[in-house]
């Protein structure tokens, strides 16, 4: 399969210079109980950045906050050096930020087809009289959404799929659609809530497969999954929150080994 789905020259992960996410200080409460506590930390264009933490840790309600579904207490989040914090999800998803959640979000009775066609939303342009007149512009238009959507089923292996509800495929087929359909809008930047969550160890292995092709295309994704050893494979750099902080973050090798995540996670050294 040869479907390139690269996001542009901002592929290539440098490292360097500003950073295409980057979280400073931000801290959230709920009900008076604090969920994060002045977090930061910085997502370059390219990189594969893992976030995990044991429970409670805080890494969803980091997720809602960069896709605008919850605002800061306090702290700045910048995409591209823009302020973006308490902006709104749809705002925010025009400017190129895209996400999965935790349960998988789909529209059961529309096809497989429709479901990743609801991906391109944010790159319709034509206008109103356009589809009433059925203008050379929006069959052109249709013909290339159609296309796209074809070229990315293919690449997820759901062409076979393409006219079946998405509400009667097995779990694992409609997590696949759910991230098809976030992955054709092209966005800047991809986040990924537990994707693994709920999968056989076979479609755990298939979607690390994906993830790594991903990686490939260049396209720049946040990984939070419970599955560390996923994350530790996937990603080039990790960061583990703990408590609502920031309590490690470098590459897998050195998350891995580092005193305060073992002690998270295992609940002390000795253990």
């Amino acid at each position: 399969m040869h479907c390139s789905l690269r996001t542009g020259p901002e592929g290539a992960l440098s490292g360097k210079g500003l950073p295409l996410l980057k979280l400073h200080r931000v801290t959230k409460s709920f009900d008076g109980i604090q969920a994060l506590k002045s977090v930061s930390f910085e997502v370059f264009s390219g990189e594969a950045l893992g976030l995990i933490g044991p429970n409670g840790a805080g890494k969803t309600t980091v997720i809602n906050l960069i896709t605008g579904f919850l605002r800061p207490d306090q702290g700045q989040i910048f995409l591209e050096g823009e302020e973006i914090q308490g902006k709104a999800p749809e705002l925010l998803a025009r400017k190129g930020l895209a996400r999965t959640f935790q349960h998988v979000q789909i529209f059961p009775e529309l096809t497989v087809f429709e479901n990743v066609l609801l991906g391109l939303t944010r790159h319709v342009q034509r206008r109103f009289w356009h589809d009433i007149f059925a203008l050379p512009k929006a069959r052109r238009e249709e013909a290339r959404f159609e296309q796209a959507v074809q070229k990315v089923l293919s690449w997820f292996g759901l062409e076979g799929l393409a006219g079946v509800p998405a509400g009667t495929l097995p779990y694992g087929d409609q997590r696949r659609v759910v991230l098809a359909r976030a992955l054709i809008s092209r966005p800047r930047l991809l986040l990924l809530d537990e994707p693994a969550a709920g999968l056989s160890p076979a479609e755990v292995q298939g979607l690390s497969n994906l993830l790594e092709r991903i990686k490939e295309q260049g396209i720049t994704f946040v990984l939070v999954d419970h599955d560390v050893d996923l994350v530790l494979k996937v990603c080039n750099r990790v960061v583990v929150l703990a408590s609502g902080e920031v309590i490690a973050q470098g590459t897998p090798q050195e998350v891995r080994h580092h005193p305060r995540v073992v002690e998270a996670y295992l609940g002390g050294p000795d253990a």
